[in-house]
């Protein structure tokens, strides 16, 4: 498989910035979520289980640890992005994040950061924080969960935000020279392929730098896999997803980096779809889709062989 040839992909980008592999070790910096503590919200959103996407066990290591950690069992790469995704990675104190942020920046061989976060999350400190290692030459990435521009969807999935936060939020940063990437779900109960494709055009038309595309993941402890077990929740056939992923893919403008196409989850945690335990599966689908109906921004007349 050689996605880059279909897809800017965002490891891709990172080849062409600094001439070698970099790869992301992922941080869990011991932050909460509004929508767990109370603040907003109790419970959390309806498909979430962190543990499905990272080993909860690593907070107990400080954020240089955690990183040396990482970087030891990586034999592919030598330089590396600090990526905070666990929960919500700007809910402290502004001083409380600069210990954080700066520990991971000043540990051997990052080049930056990847800081996970809700729309509604983002205070003006964090981003100016953000704006000065920006400044500095890092490589600097605010990953927003979006989800789905559909308020109403957002609300059922008790996601305790809407989209204008997150219009806001985006603006802010773009204003501040932040580079923006938005995560968002295909799958999510109630929506539809055209629901996908105008939530796509909306983040498109507030700019954004970088694309996530997760299935929806039914993992255990999460409200929604009550609702599965129940058979009150469907989930997307591999065809499905891959089908509304490459159209999605297909109407995105060329610049946009692809960070992620497809998503896996681990067992016993993940309970469906079965095809999401290994990614490669859906990224090889996917990868086969472009290729035969068209590549990253063909579908809007802006295609070009990626490097």
């Amino acid at each position: 498989m050689q996605l880059h040839l279909v897809v800017n992909t965002f490891g891709s980008y990172l080849q062409r910035q600094y001439g070698e592999k970099i790869y992301k070790l992922t941080l869990h910096g011991g932050f909460s979520c509004p929508n767990r503590d109370g603040t907003i919200g109790v419970g959390g959103c309806t498909f979430c289980n962190v543990a499905s996407i990272i080993d909860e066990s690593i907070q107990v290591n400080s954020i240089s640890d955690q990183l040396a950690l990482q970087a030891h069992q990586m034999k592919k790469s030598k330089r590396f992005l600090a990526y905070f995704q666990a929960y919500t990675s700007t809910y402290a104190e502004v001083k409380t994040l600069k210990k954080m942020y700066e520990e991971a920046l000043n540990s051997t061989d990052i080049v930056g950061l990847c800081v996970g976060t809700r729309p509604d999350c983002v205070p003006d400190e964090a981003l100016d924080l953000l704006a000065e290692y920006h400044a500095k030459g890092y490589e600097v990435w605010l990953e927003l969960g979006l989800q789905t521009a559909q308020d109403e969807i957002l609300e059922n999935i008790n996601r305790g935000h809407n989209f204008n936060d997150y219009q806001r939020t985006v603006q802010k940063a773009r204003l501040l020279g932040i580079k923006v990437c938005t995560h968002l779900i295909i799958g999510l109960p109630n929506e539809t392929k055209q629901d996908n494709l105008i939530t796509l055009d909306k983040v498109l038309s507030c700019g954004v730098d970088g694309l996530k595309l997760h299935p929806l993941h039914i993992v255990d402890g999460s409200f929604m896999a009550i609702a599965w077990r129940a058979g009150r929740q469907d989930v997307l056939s591999l065809a499905n997803y891959v089908d509304i992923a490459g159209d999605m893919i297909r109407r995105t403008p060329s610049n946009i980096l692809y960070h992620r196409i497809s998503a896996n989850a681990r067992k016993p945690t993940l309970l469906a779809p079965d095809w999401c335990e290994n990614h490669w599966t859906s990224m090889n689908a996917i990868d086969h889709n472009l290729r035969t109906f068209g590549a990253q921004g063909s579908a809007i007349g802006d295609c070009y062989e990626f490097k």
